[in-house]
């Protein structure tokens, strides 16, 4: 397994990578800001390897696997922000932006599994490695490190984490199912997002603004902030699944297709199909060569990699970053009521940021 970098650099690269630079900020006021985010990445990071060790060998390998394959840190960095708003990083700040890691870190052991994925963050998925069982036991025990974690923040804490995880295996038990009779696929697949992947952004942006002592008013524009972005998250996600830049990207093109998941550009392009005889060619032809292959079908074969090529350069894709952008340009709309200054200024950034990014 290769080593982790030095968390003072790690920490350095998340940052940049998320549009909180220093270059964004100007006066000298907000550059100790910027420091301040740094810093606060470092300690959570510091703590995720404290948080994740438990009794045994192989579960603090297991649990360790995908920590250490890297990651932006997207949620700790949202939860670091917002808790500017108030008192900034203080320890019931940085346990919850862990708290929050872990959660996520838990749900793609899960999703890996059902998702039959081979890739991860450049590394092979978990199950891939010790098979399905310790995957998800994997996922299990990161889920109860993290409720153990909010349950040391009190009850208030503890519920927002509690409604969340509802929302995430009900986003996952919806897409799992699909749309139902009369229901608009893209407004199923929309929500589905909002559930799976814009309720976990929401509550690290929430539990900034609770735990770093923040103004409550300003506890709902950021819950509406972390939940469009999310979307928007997911959506250009959608597209980098189909990026032919493997290293790059952590996973092999298509992968989401061929596990069966309906991404954006695929709804688009079956409704597309209706009336357009080139768009209802390739949409039988990604069918029959990506959907059908499954995902353990052979990533180069020449005709998996034509149609998803021709995917990737269809307009139902160029479509799709539209959306991430409209949703993107929602979430900062949602913080007008927040006081101008270098909070708001980055969490723009990092909406911005977001949809420009290609991993």
């Amino acid at each position: 397994m290769t080593p982790s970098p030095p968390l003072a650099r790690r920490s350095n690269t998340l940052s940049s990578s998320l549009g909180l630079g220093e270059k964004l900020f100007a006066s000298s006021e907000e550059r100790k800001f910027a420091v301040a985010i740094e810093d606060g990445l470092t300690e959570v990071e510091s703590g995720l390897l404290v948080e994740m060790s438990f009794t045994d060998d192989i579960a603090d390998v297991t649990s360790r696997y995908l920590l250490d394959a890297g990651g932006k840190r997207v949620r700790p960095t949202l939860t670091l922000l917002t808790a500017q708003l108030g008192s900034g990083a203080n320890a019931d700040v940085i346990r919850a932006a862990q708290a929050v890691e872990i959660t996520h870190l838990a749900s793609l052991y899960h999703d890996d599994v059902m998702d039959e994925a081979q890739l991860r963050r450049g590394v092979p998925s978990a199950q891939t490695v010790w098979g399905n069982s310790v995957a998800i036991l994997t996922g299990d025990l990161l889920f109860a490190r993290a409720s153990r974690l909010i349950a040391a923040l009190g009850d208030r804490g503890l519920e927002l984490q509690a409604e969340t995880f509802e929302r995430l295996v009900l986003g996952q038990l919806h897409e799992t199912t699909g749309p139902g009779d009369g229901d608009d696929p893209i407004a199923h697949y929309l929500q589905v997002l909002a559930d799976k992947t814009g309720s976990l952004i929401a509550l690290a942006a929430v539990l900034g603004v609770i735990f770093g002592d923040a103004p409550k008013e300003f506890q709902q524009p950021v819950k509406q902030f972390g939940e469009r972005v999310g979307v928007a998250f997911q959506l250009v996600d959608d597209v980098i699944d189909l990026s032919a830049e493997t290293e790059q990207t952590g996973k092999l093109a298509g992968t989401d297709l061929r596990a069966g998941v309906p991404t954006l550009p695929l709804l688009y392009l079956r409704r597309a199909a209706q009336g357009d005889a080139a768009a209802a060619d390739l949409l039988e032809r990604i069918e029959h060569d990506v959907v059908d292959a499954g995902p353990a079908g052979d990533a180069a074969d020449e005709d998996f990699a034509r149609a998803i090529a021709e995917l990737r350069a269809h307009e139902v894709t160029r479509a799709t970053l539209t959306e991430a952008r409209r949703w993107a340009a929602d979430a900062v709309s949602a913080l007008e009521p927040l006081p101008e200054g270098p909070v708001k200024k980055a969490l723009t950034k990092f909406a911005e940021a977001i949809v420009e990014r290609s991993a």
